[in-house]
């Protein structure tokens, strides 16, 4: 037979279970092109035949107009030769994983349900009418359900759901929106929703089920609610008894509640601008973090959140459409459904077992959750949407790195797991110049939760088409004790494979500047709470010069004493001792805690012993650690009941300064900030040490003196921002650095950090933010990757 001349088309990226296949079919068909498409594990392979007019075209409108929820990484184009002749454009079964070409899969993350099949849901004439599982190519559930490469129905936990005669054709008809649409079904084929008592006695089935789920909502009840990644915890939002037995139950005092509103009624209770509200109801369906507005009271509960700001999502699947659709409710109560610091429970039994003493009902579903997935959370800091946890609708979507320092020869092929942190851990998988990370996991300290992290790694290894054999490196935290790093240890050991460590603030600096693709000179400031440093002391008020390559520090906080070790995180109180213990009298200091009652005399006693004797007392630079003793000393929070409590809470009381405050009490604010910075450096190595202690007790002489809280709680804000950026500024200016950057959790607060960057680009620097990556911890898995592949000392 003649040779004909053929194009082969790689499409690599997210291609599979977004409707990529039928769209090429489409647009092959309209071009008059024949050949075929099919999956090859990590990418689409297209083989078309026809006029090269009609083929160029048709590589336009594949760039051009791909289904929405797709993303093109990569597309190559291979002109060959062939005999074979084909008559026809088909889209062909995907191939088998043992026959597939090795590749980087891509699984899309989870999207909300979409117009047209929510239209379908609640059209009375359609057969899917108040079916909450209604799905199509455009939407649903994907990684949530799917158990291993390809993406096809028999891979997914939809497997147990033989389709019925019409979802059938549906799915074969290329021509259909539900063409190989792996979550599509309807109440005939499909799973079934059902509502059980706290012993898992079936009550009610299907649209009953739903229908009082509701009327035991408005009666005040608490339900477990099973959805697409994991269960919520649910009650009225507006209904001041149900939310406090709910926080009495759960043993959350006053940890903020997320809720979930339609988003007409958002404006009810919240302020927000068109970047807010679009992601708040963009298909990816976040929680959004927004100020409350004058008007919050009425419609919300005050027991929701004691904080200026509350977090709240649209609904996103088709059980949150129906509640919805049943209530005149404003807004639910929709917080994880897992007892505190452990993961969430996605199996039925034991959904009900684990919380059959919180919720009165529980609302679950017959369709097994392959992979847990938390809501993620968002917040707008520094003109941009910031991710405080970025996990279901985005993981475990790849961020790229284009840049040559990542993607240069000798490791563009490389494979590298890093395991990230110990609280609000998230992991990675590094292929070439693509940053897999996993959902969010959470504490890794506890046993239950250092198992999941386990079990994601090995979900993402599955997903990705990688063995234990192709992981060229893994990295883990500095710290000894951290348990993400014991398990890289184990790994490492098991699979004979090389385990590097990287410092923690200095993963926060890589995965910064991976981020913004930039591997230029910067000076970095990182903050947060703790992270063990190289010196052996606890670190957390940092800065960092980068410049050819090598990351060193050159600046940080004042080292303070923490009496009681890691118990000074727990109760602040005992920070602001062991920093005004440098400063005052034992009288008077005894004299001033004892106003507190948290302590007895004996108990301050035995404080100040070990901190003259050095018993259990260790250092720490933290910038966590210094909002958290003004904190206290304002009697804001003396006992920390969630992660980072305390300087959020102070946070909230210097933003009540800045809404209320004068021109004269903001500008006093800032000339006694400029007289009271001091910086001084060392004499051994010249580092820039920022006086910390000077400034706690500048805010114990202004308690003393009648101040308001609110002046002295933006005082330390304004004080931490413009020290450390004298540092960075300095530092900068010394080596000609035109970049100044900022991450670390306390990054998150936002007036420490728009204030940092407003010192930084009135300076005329450019400053560096995060875009992608979690500012806090969650981001540090990045960052270890970043610093293995970009390092100088590892490579």
């Amino acid at each position: 037979m003649t040779p004909v001349k053929t194009k082969k088309i790689i499409i690599e990226g997210i291609v599979q279970g977004v409707g990529f296949r039928p769209f090429v079919y489409r647009i092959a068909k309209k071009h008059n092109l024949n050949g075929f498409v099919i999956n090859k594990g990590g990418c689409v392979e297209v083989i078309i035949q026809g006029a090269p007019k009609n083929i160029t075209q048709f590589i336009q409108h594949l760039k051009n107009e791909k289904p929405e929820l797709s993303k093109i990484d990569k597309i190559e184009i291979e002109e060959t030769i062939t005999t074979t002749i084909y008559t026809d454009f088909k889209i062909k079964e995907s191939e088998s994983q043992k026959e597939m070409e090795k590749g980087e899969s891509t699984i899309p993350a989870d999207v909300a349900i979409c117009e047209e099949c929510l239209k379908e849901m609640m059209d009375k004439n359609n057969r899917r009418y108040n079916y909450p599982f209604t799905a199509c190519t455009n939407c649903g559930a994907r990684f949530t359900v799917i158990k291993q490469i390809p993406y096809d129905r028999d891979n997914t936990s939809m497997d147990k759901f033989p389709l019925c005669k019409k979802c059938l054709e549906e799915y074969k008809n290329p021509m259909d929106r539900r063409f190989h649409a792996q979550a599509t079904c309807c109440s005939e084929c499909g799973p079934t929703v059902f509502l059980t008592d706290k012993d898992g006695n079936i009550l009610y089935t299907n649209n009953n089920a739903i229908e009082q789920t509701v009327k035991l909502l408005k009666e005040g009840n608490i339900f477990a609610i099973k959805g697409i990644g994991g269960a919520h915890l649910v009650c009225d939002a507006n209904n001041d008894s149900a939310v406090l037995e709910l926080r009495k139950r759960l043993n959350r005092p006053t940890q903020p509640f997320a809720i979930m509103a339609k988003p007409e009624y958002l404006k009810l209770f919240a302020n927000y601008d068109n970047e807010e509200i679009n992601l708040f109801k963009s298909q990816k369906r976040p929680i959004v973090v927004f100020d409350k507005n004058k008007n919050y009271d009425k419609y919300i509960s005050k027991f929701v959140s004691d904080l200026n700001t509350v977090g709240a999502m649209a609904q996103y699947s088709g059980i949150h459409h129906l509640l919805f659709n049943e209530t005149e409710a404003i807004a639910y109560v929709m917080t994880s459904a897992n007892l505190p610091g452990l993961p969430m429970a996605i199996e039925n039994d034991k959904i009900i077992d684990s919380l059959k003493n919180i919720a009165d009902y529980f609302l679950l579903h017959n369709r097994d959750i392959i992979n847990r997935c938390d809501d993620s959370v968002l917040k707008k800091i520094n003109n941009r949407m910031i991710f405080l946890r970025r996990s279901r609708g985005f993981a475990p979507e790849p961020i790229v790195i284009n840049n040559d320092l990542i993607n240069n020869e000798d490791i563009k092929n490389r494979t590298i797991l890093c395991m990230g942190a110990e609280l609000n851990s998230v992991a990675s998988l590094v292929k070439g110049n693509k940053f897999y990370l996993t959902q969010y996991i959470g504490n890794t300290a506890k046993y239950e939760t250092y198992n999941y992290l386990e079990n994601a790694i090995n979900n993402i290894l599955k997903i990705t088409d990688t063995q234990p054999k192709d992981i060229d490196a893994i990295v883990c935290d500095l710290h000894p004790s951290f348990n993400s790093s014991k398990l890289a240890m184990e790994l490492g050991q098991k699979y004979n494979i090389k385990v590097h460590r990287a410092q923690h603030h200095e993963a926060h600096c890589y995965s910064l500047l991976g981020d913004n693709n930039i591997f230029e000179p910067a000076t970095i400031i990182a903050i947060d709470g703790v992270g063990y440093g190289t010196d052996g002391i606890i670190w957390g008020g940092e800065v960092f010069s980068y410049i050819d390559g090598i990351m060193e520090r050159i600046g940080h906080f004042e080292e303070q004493y923490q009496a009681g070790g890691d118990l000074a995180a727990k109760q602040p109180l005992r920070m602001l001792i062991s920093i005004l213990y440098k400063k005052l009298e034992k009288e008077e200091l005894i004299n001033f805690i004892k106003k507190y009652n948290y302590f007895t005399e004996k108990e301050l006693n035995i404080i100040l012993f070990q901190l003259n004797k050095k018993l259990n007392v260790n250092n720490t630079t933290s910038c966590g650690r210094i909002l958290d003793s003004v904190s206290a000393m304002l009697s804001v929070c003396h006992e920390r009941t969630y992660d980072g409590e305390y300087a959020i809470k102070l946070e909230c009381v210097a933003e009540n300064f800045i809404k209320n405050c004068s021109d004269e009490e903001y500008k006093r604010c800032l000339e006694m900030v400029k007289q009271d910075i001091k910086i001084t450096k060392t004499k051994d190595d010249g580092k820039y040490i920022l006086n910390t202690t000077d400034l706690v007790y500048n805010c114990y002489k202004m308690l003393l003196n009648g101040f308001e809280k609110e002046f002295i709680a933006y005082y330390i804000h304004l004080a931490i921002a413009d020290g450390l950026s004298e540092i960075a500024i300095k530092n900068s200016e010394l080596h000609n650095i035109k970049y100044i950057g900022l991450t670390g959790g306390v990054s998150y607060n936002k007036i420490i950090s728009e204030k940092i960057r407003q010192n930084v680009e009135n300076n005329g620097f450019k400053f560096l933010y995060h875009k992608n990556v979690p500012n806090g911890d969650g981001g540090i898995c990045f960052g270890q990757g970043v610093y293995y592949l970009s390092s100088n000392k590892i490579r």
